[in-house]
């Protein structure tokens, strides 16, 4: 049983270590931070200018088009990584799928481009 417990000591400390590191960087910033706040260090700031509205103003839509598209097209990439990393080992019905796959995605790509959801004017 103590053998047992003995092989598990390695897991124990490294979990010991990265909590101790882990909780060293959280505490250490409050602890030597300069602490000089001035008012245009505390001021709003977004996309490079002042704020100059409240926070809850309607956005364009065309910003939230734009933020799907590219959520969309990153889960392409995100998709596309382990399918290109294992390449050779794939039967081909994974090859077809994929190819199915982006086949649709490519299909949205023109629509959108052709409707001018990619334009920002």
């Amino acid at each position: 049983m103590s053998q047992l417990l003995g092989s598990y000591l390695p897991i124990v400390i490294f979990v010991g270590v990265a909590l101790l590191i882990g909780c060293a960087l959280l505490v250490s910033p409050f602890l030597i931070a300069f602490k000089a706040p001035d008012d245009e260090k505390l001021s709003a700031y977004e996309c490079g200018f002042d704020a100059f509205d409240d926070s809850r103003i309607k956005f364009d839509v065309r910003f939230y088009l734009v933020s799907i598209l590219f959520i969309i097209f990153d889960l392409e990439v995100a998709f596309l990584f382990p399918w290109a990393a294992t390449f050779g080992t794939i039967s081909w019905y994974a090859f077809w799928s994929m190819m199915v796959f982006l086949g649709v995605l490519t299909v949205g790509f023109v629509y959108e481009w052709k409707k001018g959801a990619l334009e920002w004017d």
